[in-house]
């Protein structure tokens, strides 16, 4: 089954701002506010200095306005506070007092603060790692209706990380926070669709959250619309579309999602064909280490498609599949060694490489028979003995 990628956590939130504009006399009037003790325009106030909006930058004022606001227990200003220690802009980065203030704040319901102290408790940043303690605030937030904190909830039920195990509570998380267009809980969410863990498999499902994710911008969403349903012949995908997903997260350096771009060219399925192209996205995939990307590189050097015809080059990149398992290139180092393409002939070789492949799946009777009369018994046996061993045991060695 090809790949489907399940996002895992999301990390602690910033701050939530709203301006004064850029008007003179509401900002005079919000530092006379400020200046009386009013806990709300102390925190705006902060906010504007950090943000440096109708004032100057200025992160330690930031700090000071919060703090007094803080003090007086506005729960917006502690999370506010309890950020910048974490953040250490302002004052000194301090894990443990971005805690105590964000529990100021959670503990007033504020869910911004709920939710990162789940995130602290869950990265042990500032508390001990305490898996229990992360779902107990992620659900307060996430029963206040805060889609990150929905989201991890959702995780932590998949994972069973601080909570038992339970796919269907899982699903129920992640839909509340799909509801609300979060496009890792869409995306997480066509996952247990595809895979019929919390929900009966449904591809139609999957594939509708898919595109929803991958359409609200989400890599990993647009990596799954790519190779998510190559291998369910229910679910027939476009080819102009396939190949727009693929492209998008071949951009962000998915290595199966740049194979597949570059057997769209090499196929010509929803684009023009190209050989040039194709080898071009098989290179970034095979850079990357993808045993099939390596595989399809060393054929087209082999070939001469998209690229001058180099048999030296052809056995380097079929060895590298090779010894990821690959067996369609252990076949070909078989052939290669055969006719002493890339490589000095060798047929004690090629039976090896033939005798590996066969084991793996790839059966080619007709070519390994052929070397094999040319070969002594002695020879026979210690190359079968080798490729016994394999992957244990190394072409030479």
């Amino acid at each position: 089954m090809h790949r489907i990628v399940v996002q895992a956590f999301v990390a602690a939130i910033g701050l939530l701002a709203f301006g004064v504009g850029g008007n003179a006399q509401d900002l005079d009037a919000l530092r006379a506010r400020a200046e009386g003790g009013e806990t709300q325009a102390q925190n705006q106030l902060g906010l504007e200095y950090l943000q440096g909006r109708s004032v100057p930058k200025d992160v330690a004022q930031a700090a000071k306005w919060f703090r007094l606001a803080a003090d007086k227990g506005d729960a917006e200003a502690q999370y506010n506070l309890g950020f910048l220690y974490g953040s250490g802009e302002g004052v000194t980065k301090d894990d443990a007092e971005k805690v105590r203030w964000y529990r100021k704040s959670a503990d007033q319901g504020y869910k911004r603060a709920q939710y990162n102290i789940g995130f602290s408790y869950y990265s042990g940043a500032g508390v001990a790692q305490d898996f229990t303690e992360a779902a107990k605030w992620y659900r307060k937030a996430a029963d206040q209706g805060f889609p990150e904190a929905q989201y991890n909830l959702g995780v932590m039920y998949g994972s069973g990380q601080g909570v038992t195990k339970d796919d269907v509570e899982k699903v129920k998380w992640y839909r509340k926070a799909a509801d609300q267009d979060d496009a890792a809980a869409d995306n997480n969410l066509a996952v247990a669709y595809r895979e019929g863990r919390g929900v009966e498999q449904d591809y139609a499902q999957a594939l509708k959250w898919f595109r929803r994710s991958a359409n609200l911008g989400y890599a990993e969403a647009q990596g799954n619309m790519c190779w998510g349903f190559v291998d369910v012949p229910s679910v027939q995908q476009d080819d102009v579309e396939h190949v727009k997903w693929c492209r998008k997260a071949a951009e962000h350096g998915f290595p199966l999602a740049e194979h597949n771009l570059g057997f769209a060219y090499y196929t010509g399925h929803g684009v023009e064909q190209d050989y040039a192209e194709a080898m071009k996205w098989f290179r970034k995939a095979a850079d990357q280490g993808l045993a099939r990307a390596q595989y399809n590189v060393g054929l087209l050097f082999g070939t001469g498609q998209g690229v001058e015809k180099d048999y030296s080059e052809a056995v380097k990149w079929f060895r590298m599949a090779a010894a990821q398992g690959n067996a369609k290139a252990q076949h070909n180092l078989g052939i290669s060694y055969q006719n002493g393409w890339g490589v000095p002939h060798d047929d004690a070789e090629a039976y090896f490489w033939f005798a590996v492949s066969s084991a793996a799946g790839v059966e080619d009777a007709q070519n390994r028979d052929k070397v094999r009369v040319l070969l002594t018994p002695e020879q026979i046996a210690a190359s079968e003995a080798r490729a016994a061993k394999w992957p244990l045991s190394k072409p030479g060695g």
